[in-house]
């Protein structure tokens, strides 16, 4: 990816953004998750295997507008969707497997043998589907945006909530992904690194006490990208509506930008991490349907208000690379429905069967390949 603009302002060229998605495979008749990852992979060379044989994963290239976004991400699915088909199988965008499901199967590689081996039950329990976001970024600025963004992250994890049921029942969250991937080792929230060697310490070091097994598995929710010049943002689960994930990436950038271009915060004003976490928590369990954590005050705020804050906070961002409209209209309709896990209780309570939820989200996922 290029980047948008030195430390001193200069632009250079447009901040471009990437995004990738995971879905879970399941059987077309049951809805239980299937462990055919392999053959669906094989299928679609432009597929990525994961972790789990459930699972599987693509990522669009880096693009410069919204509407580039919205191309890609539709063949991006539409790509997972044929690929699952060609396995005999199902691509579904829910946060996590929302019925019972056999144990689950890890993708036969070295690496992912060894994350098997040493993170024991903690790796096989963590099956979830997320969305992640990249976001251009100088090496003056990657740092200083890691440290700044964190307060507005449960902001966009609030707004992607989609995985409230896992292994056939409610689990009383909207994001019940977060939760599950909060446990990893690496997790972690709100403490400033300050500069780029500070960054690298702790990142090595929790390499070589075995946290992560390598930088790839070092799972800030803002973190620099192992492989890119990026912000690489990780909190949102993967939404069945490619409009919220559209939503997040336009929001994704504008955050990023406005960070970037804020001064530096004297580190006695930086969150403790106790409170980033309580904050992230809020909005894992209630979406944007209660009070979540206003940055600007550090005070509770109707979900409504925190997201317009936000808005507010960014449209200078959404401006400059023409987003503004795209994210009222976005945002309009991400209110008017509701979020992925409001709209999977909704099939629960017409239906009363959790299968129909699933039948339910592989529908929408496919549609969503082609509107």
């Amino acid at each position: 990816m290029t980047a948008c603009r030195g430390a001193c302002g200069a632009r250079v060229a447009v901040r471009k953004i990437g995004v990738e998605e995971e879905l879970l495979l399941v059987d077309p008749e049951t809805g239980r998750t299937t462990a055919v990852a392999q053959h669906a992979v094989r299928a679609e060379p432009e597929v990525e295997a994961e972790l789990y044989l459930q699972q599987m994963e693509s990522q669009t290239p880096p693009v410069s507008t919204l509407t580039e976004v919205a191309e890609e991400l539709r063949l991006e699915r539409q790509g997972l969707v044929d690929a699952a088909e060609a396995a005999g199988a199902a691509a579904v965008a829910v946060g996590t497997p929302v019925l019972v499901m056999d144990d689950v199967a890890f993708t036969p590689t070295d690496r992912y043998r060894r994350i098997r081996d040493e993170y024991g039950e903690l790796a096989s329990s963590a099956l979830a589907c997320a969305t992640h976001v990249h976001v251009d970024v100088t090496p003056d600025e990657a740092v200083h945006v890691v440290d700044g963004i964190g307060p507005w992250l449960p902001v966009l994890l609030a707004l992607s909530a989609n995985s409230p049921y896992w292994q056939g029942r409610d689990t009383g969250h909207a994001s019940w992904r977060s939760q599950l991937w909060s446990r990893w080792p690496t997790f972690g929230t709100g403490q400033p690194f300050g500069d780029r060697a500070t960054y690298d310490e702790v990142a090595g070091r929790l390499v070589d006490w075995g946290a992560g097994l390598d930088p790839g598995m070092v799972y800030l929710p803002a973190r620099l990208s192992p492989r890119y010049p990026t912000v690489e943002l990780r909190v949102a689960d993967v939404c069945t509506e490619l409009g919220d994930t559209l939503l997040l990436a336009a929001l994704a950038r504008a955050l990023v930008a406005t960070t970037a271009a804020a001064p530096a915060t004297p580190p006695v004003s930086a969150w403790r991490s106790e409170l980033v976490r309580a904050a992230m928590w809020r909005a894992a369990r209630y979406g944007i349907s209660e009070q979540l954590v206003h940055p600007a005050t550090r005070d509770l705020a109707h979900a409504d208000e925190v997201v317009d804050a936000l808005v507010a906070h960014v449209r200078p961002a959404l401006e400059e690379h023409d987003d503004v409209d795209a994210v009222r209209d976005l945002l309009g309709a991400l209110r008017a429905r509701g979020t992925g896990a409001t709209a999977q209780r909704r099939t629960f309570e017409r239906h009363g069967d959790l299968a129909e939820v699933v039948h339910d989200l592989r529908r929408r996922t496919a549609q969503a390949a082609v509107d």
